[in-house]
């Protein structure tokens, strides 16, 4: 799958996703409620190449992907949807500075381990 149309792919799965997204309305490490993000601890792109590797689905069109996109998401569900947290944009990007722009498949343990890590001590520090 070439770069560009593995971009596009993504944005198309996540298009066709997005509607059933729940983000909290604040943040889970601080509780700040604004400026926030979504974070898969699953990647979607690494998510849905493996899913079409896996299948051998070969994506060459915008067509390709619309075909199997549903698909995809029913079989994900848990990925998209429950393994999922609320950060505000400054904890988001603390969390791919130590896990990558990518993190890798099963790094999820260790990303939610980080995440209460981060949790535990805000709120020993703001709420003594």
């Amino acid at each position: 799958m070439a770069d560009e149309l593995k971009r596009y792919s993504v944005k198309y799965i996540r298009d066709g996703a997005k509607s059933a997204y729940k983000k909290d309305d604040h943040c889970h490490i601080c509780e700040v409620g604004e400026d926030l993000q979504l974070h898969h601890f699953t990647g979607l792109a690494d998510l849905w190449a493996m899913w079409c590797r896996k299948n051998k689905i070969k994506i060459e069109t915008v067509d390709d992907v619309m075909e199997h996109r549903d698909y995809f998401i029913a079989q994900h569900n848990d990925e998209l949807y429950h393994d999922v947290v609320t950060l505000c944009k400054p904890h988001h990007a603390d969390l791919h500075q130590m896990f990558g722009k990518a993190p890798a498949i099963g790094s999820s343990k260790a990303q939610a381990k980080w995440i209460e890590v981060k949790r535990r001590k805000w709120l020993e520090k703001n709420r003594s």
